[in-house]
């Protein structure tokens, strides 16, 4: 990581030192700065209270190079990546914090492909922000020309599916009071769904408090009050979801990667025979695609180093299990609205339900901790944790694994451990936890 961008651009407490709109003026300067002149760049932006000034900011920034500005307002982030390609933009411009709380926010950087950058792209921009001041004089007026980004890309999306090919469901949304909450029920319904809104309210300042993909607990609930066929949630921006069936129960992210890779492979439309996913990723999900046909290549996290994998196989289906699912054959990023509509339509047309397609992929029993830390100390510069994890693989061997990584957009620990028997993997997760407390200093 650089030293403003994360593993997913930048992000951050709005008013610290790169989510302020001084910052995000220098940063519209920098990306403005070699443009030729009537270039065009697109922005949008979530729900957050500190969301337009942000905005604003940034076009102010853009303004000084002379470059044509289109806001798309509020949307969710992949619609400012498909904006890039419908309007030929050299830079797409989403500001969001993601799942982050409403108190956060931050820039992601779309190029003129609709991909996201590369490390070494980030660190060129880092360098141009750096040398871009902010002027002493009052800025004029931001200069740009509004467009409607949720009708544009509700009408780009459309024709991938079948009218009325969710007539009949009845579908719990969970909007998370952000950028989704206008997008998602117009689509379900325009494909015919009956649909249950929840998170559909945002005021700024309520964005994934107490619900969407973060907060999931009531949606199973909703779907049994309802007596609805599923339920769907999203993240503050839209870039992914989480999906529980008609039983109310949550199906894992990995068992939607492997729930659309396996068919597509039985319908011989999975490209390269391969599923692009994460080292995160559950090693059930490796033999349910292998049983199926297929191979599973694995990235470092982060939804753009999935993308990019996938562009280097010619592969048409990838994500991360945390709901990032990436359908190239729809868009260049993660999508929750297509993806959520895209498993729908595969459940209707082998007429299994959502429990009865995920009985296909039998993932590995895991567990998951999170830990707040003080300080993100190198782990190779731990002792105690290092050595717990080196312990725990042999004793393991190909049976299960580990990991440890810090976040890159929060101040976590996080630790994941797989394995066959869900005893030992409970084991292995207290002494996990016991090895982090003794080498760092956790927060509650």
């Amino acid at each position: 990581m650089g030293k403003y961008f994360g593993t997913d651009g930048i992000r951050g407490r709005f008013g610290d030192a790169c989510i302020n709109p001084k910052f995000a003026y220098r940063m519209g300067s920098a990306l403005g700065v070699k443009l030729p002149a009537d270039s065009i760049v697109v922005i949008g932006r979530d729900t957050r209270a500190s969301g337009l000034i942000l905005t604003h900011a940034l076009i102010q920034g853009l303004n000084v190079y002379g470059v044509r500005v289109l806001d798309l307002g509020v949307v969710p982030t992949p619609a400012v990546a498909r904006a890039v390609l419908d309007q030929k933009a050299v830079w797409g411009i989403a500001v969001t914090a993601s799942h982050n709380p409403a108190s956060d926010n931050g820039i992601k950087l779309f190029d003129a492909n609709a991909c996201k950058l590369s490390p070494e792209e980030e660190l060129q921009i880092e360098s141009a922000i750096d040398a871009e001041l902010f002027p002493s004089s009052d800025l004029p007026e931001p200069n740009f020309e509004a467009l409607d980004g949720t009708a544009h890309y509700l009408e780009a999306i459309r024709p991938h599916f079948k009218a009325d090919s969710l007539a009949g469901l009845t579908v719990i949304l969970d909007l998370a009071n952000g950028a989704t909450y206008r997008t998602s029920p117009a689509l379900f319904n325009a494909l015919g769904a009956r649909t249950v809104l929840m998170g559909d309210m945002p005021d700024g300042n309520n964005i994934n408090a107490g619900v969407g993909s973060e907060h999931p607990g009531a949606l199973g609930q909703a779907v049994l009050d309802h007596g609805a066929d599923l339920g769907i949630a999203h993240d503050g921006d839209g870039d992914r979801l989480v999906v529980c069936d008609a039983t109310g129960t949550l199906l894992d992210g990995d068992c939607l990667l492997g729930i659309l890779a396996v068919h597509a492979l039985k319908a011989g439309q999975l490209s390269a025979k391969t599923l692009v996913t994460t080292v995160q990723s559950n090693l059930g999900l490796d033999r349910a695609v292998q049983k199926a046909g297929g191979q599973v290549v694995r990235t470092d996290v982060g939804d753009r180093n999935v993308a990019s994998r996938m562009r280097e196989l010619g592969a048409n289906v990838g994500g991360e299990n945390s709901g990032h699912l990436i359908l190239s054959n729809y868009a260049t990023t993660g999508d929750g609205l297509l993806a959520a509509v895209e498993l729908i339509q595969l459940m209707r047309a082998s007429g299994q339900s959502l429990s009865e397609l995920s009985a296909t992929v039998e993932l590995f029993p895991q567990a998951t901790a999170n830990l707040r830390v003080a300080e993100k100390i190198p782990l190779d510069q731990l002792s105690a944790l290092p050595a717990a994890q080196a312990s725990l693989e042999r004793a393991f061997g190909t049976k299960g694994r580990v990991m440890l990584r810090y976040s890159g957009t929060e101040p976590k620990l996080r630790i994941l451990v797989e394995g066959q028997d869900p005893a030992a993997v409970k084991a292995a997760m207290q002494v996990l936890e016991a090895a982090a407390h003794q080498d760092l200093q956790i927060q509650s």
